[in-house]
């Protein structure tokens, strides 16, 4: 794709409408940082009725899309907002039909506007996409005109090879194309993956960077994903590959950018913090102790050289508008639009066509709903319904019934109701000795994709499970492991949960039942856990003693941060953890006697 937009695109103003026309003093005053010093001019437009020397470019962004073409169901796909008096309201929000809609207003009147992503824009997809590799999503994403994106970890589920072909397109290698006479054409926007390279000859994968330009206004954008990205995909997904550390990356490759007149300069990158207040218009500025942002992307923002004018984040699916401290001690723009199409950013870049560089005090930004009260996108809809037609044989079979909605994804609880019903599916699978002989099962949290809602998806009637809502839960369809750990080793697995790589940001498995402990988050670090609290079937864990334990593959690999998971031997495969889930469904549950949410009473939280 050429870097140059062939449509003319244009932006409706939300904010700062008067950037463009600072006095000479404050212009002075608001030099970007390493701009010239020389030749200033008067403000506006100079010399003999010459371009205006600012223009406003307006920055389009949105993160972790996931494959969510139509709108989340439940709690997912909810966004907070806190209202004048203080109260939280939950808005639906989401859906590819309502941010192509949203996306198209806000460029109304804005003749520069560029649209970029901070990456996961697939992968763990509900069904609609996922059933067809994500190629449905890629497919939307063009017609939404998407400029860039950074790649994030999901973009590796499937490996480097699935990855090329999402670019350049071609149909599936094993399942050919999905629609007689179409091949899948790929993206029409550059996929930038600047610190991943193949091990083997030590080049980048994909494009590190890419210059969007208009009318002589040129903005680099330099795209990374998280280094940590090993820890968190399958080993196949990331055979062959090294991933850099992000600050050193985007340092690099912005002096390159430098070295070329690009002085414009946006990092996409996914990796995220978590802002004190989940509402998406809380003012991650504000003083109060205990306010702000914290979280990986902190340090990352602080060490990325101010050559960069705005961070575009991720992977957290937090919202969040917040500045943060460049090197040289300038404020710097950090922003992210929660997940899953619910928000999107609209920021204000004020490009000085002397210096070719961002006004650094005249950037505005802030977050917008994509609310589901406004027209559908047709062709968004028309979408849809292709891709949907196609699933539809696989996508609508009953799998099972449930009496109220199971909260997964949309539950902050540590120990989440559909997180029990998956272990307690994934244990009653693999129990008999023939299929492994578990005696208990552990079950990642970030696995669990969706709730289970009681609200008909389509036409099946409330309280149905299909296929498609099964999937949506748990799209990866990972291989199950059953595999002999020492009680030692179990206790060990539980403290990660709340140490080393996890410790800022704990990941607490979901058990089986039968497994119960105390969570005393008043602690820190591993002692979190309290050790002496676990038991299995009412008795204390045995550090000696082998115990035969259910998890998927990702887990057993020592994935998110659980390397003693990935100490496991005597290895035995079963099922898919979908399969596993289904049958549990199907097993326990009729139209008459529908599954009920679980108690949540096996982890004990002290706070």
């Amino acid at each position: 794709m050429s870097a140059t937009p062939q449509k003319n695109r244009a932006s409706r103003r939300v904010l700062a409408a008067a950037a463009g026309l600072a006095t000479v003093g404050a212009l002075v005053a608001a030099m970007p940082a390493g701009a010239h010093d020389r030749g200033h001019g008067h403000g506006g437009a100079h010399g003999h009725g010459h371009k205006p020397r600012t223009v406003d470019v307006q920055l389009l962004s949105f993160n972790d899309l996931h494959g969510n073409l139509e709108p989340p169901a439940g709690s997912a796909g909810n966004v907070s907002e806190t209202q004048p008096d203080g109260t939280v309201k939950a808005i639906p929000a989401g859906g590819v039909e309502y941010l192509a809609t949203s996306l198209r207003t806000a460029r109304k009147g804005n003749p520069y506007s560029v649209t970029a992503a901070g990456g996961d824009m697939v992968g763990a997809s509900p069904l609609l996409s996922g059933l067809f590799h994500d190629e449905p999503t890629i497919e939307a994403l063009n017609g939404l005109d998407l400029d860039v994106t950074a790649v994030g970890n999901h973009e590796f589920d499937e490996g480097a090879t699935e990855l090329a072909r999402l670019q350049n397109g071609g149909c599936h290698p094993v399942e050919g194309c999905y629609e007689k006479g179409k091949k899948f054409k790929g993206a029409d926007f550059p996929y930038l993956a600047a610190n991943v390279t193949k091990e083997k000859t030590g080049k980048p994968l994909l494009k590190p960077y890419t210059v969007w330009k208009k009318n002589g206004v040129k903005i680099g954008f330099i795209g990374v994903t998280l280094e940590g990205t090993p820890d968190i995909v399958t080993a196949n997904g990331v055979k062959g590959l090294k991933f850099h550390d992000e600050v050193e990356t985007i340092n690099k490759y912005a002096r390159e950018l430098d070295r070329k007149g690009v002085k414009s300069i946006v990092a996409l990158i996914h990796e995220g913090g978590a802002p004190a207040s989940t509402s998406y218009n809380y003012d991650c500025d504000s003083p109060g102790a205990g306010d702000g942002i914290s979280g990986p992307i902190v340090d990352i923002a602080k060490g990325i050289t101010p050559k960069v004018d705005a961070l575009v984040t991720g992977h957290t699916h937090q919202a969040y508008v917040c500045t943060v401290p460049d090197p040289s001690g300038k404020p710097r723009m950090v922003t992210s639009a929660s997940s899953f199409g619910k928000l999107y950013t609209d920021t204000t870049l004020t490009y000085d066509r002397r210096t070719n560089d961002i006004v650094r005090t005249s950037v505005k930004s802030a977050n917008h709903v994509v609310t589901r009260d406004q027209p559908k996108a047709p062709d968004m809809t028309r979408l849809i319904d292709r891709w949907n037609k196609l699933a539809a044989p696989i996508a609508n079979k009953p799998q099972g019934w449930i009496s109220a909605d199971i909260n997964g994804r949309g539950s902050t609880a540590p120990e989440k109701p559909l997180g029990n019903v998956i272990a307690d599916a994934q244990l009653e699978g693999l129990a008999p000795a023939d299929k492994g002989g578990a005696e208990v099962a552990f079950m990642n949290p970030g696995g669990i994709r969706a709730d289970l809602v009681h609200k008909a998806s389509g036409s099946e009637g409330d309280g149905v499970v299909t296929y498609g809502e099964a999937f949506t839960v748990q799209p990866f369809t990972n291989m199950m492991n059953v595999v002999d750990l020492t009680g030692a080793q179990l206790v060990s697995a539980l403290q990660q949960q709340v140490s080393g790589p996890n410790e800022a940001s704990p990941k607490i498995l979901q058990v089986s039942k039968g497994l119960t402990y105390t969570l005393d988050l008043t602690k820190s670090g591993a002692d979190r856990v309290v050790a002496g609290t676990i038991k299995l079937n009412g008795e204390a864990i045995d550090p000696a003693r082998t115990y035969r334990v259910a998890m998927n593959e990702f887990l057993a690999g020592g994935g998110d941060g659980f390397p003693a998971l990935g100490q496991g031997t005597n290895k035995l495969v079963g099922a898919s953890d979908l399969d596993l889930f289904n049958a549990y469904l199907a097993a326990h549950s009729t139209a008459a006697a529908p599954l009920a949410p679980p108690a949540t009473d096996r982890i004990t939280v002290i706070q």
